[in-house]
């Protein structure tokens, strides 16, 4: 099994009021990834994404494009420790 990781992932551009945050967790409940996804005030989305790192680096790369609808500008992936956390969440 691959090493568990943890990014912290804020996405800018067009990202709320179009599904969004529903579209990140269906990614990340079938690539077994858990964690949260949620709006922030500044228009952005945040989401914490924890697993083996194949399955983390396949939402994170839906996180660059996004469901129908949204426009993604930029995307900043910080690491972080991982917590061992299960599920995954909308906040």
């Amino acid at each position: 099994m691959s090493e568990r990781i943890r990014l912290r992932v804020t996405v800018r551009g067009m990202v709320q009021d179009v599904g969004f945050r529903v579209a990140v967790l269906r990614e990340a409940r079938s690539e077994g990834v858990a964690g949260w996804v949620r709006n922030r005030d500044d228009g952005s989305v945040e989401a914490v994404l924890e697993g083996s790192e194949p399955a983390v680096a396949r939402v994170l790369a839906y996180c660059h494009v996004g469901p129908p609808g949204a426009r993604v500008d930029a995307v900043q992936a910080d690491p972080e420790p991982p917590r061992g956390v299960e599920g995954f969440e909308i906040r």
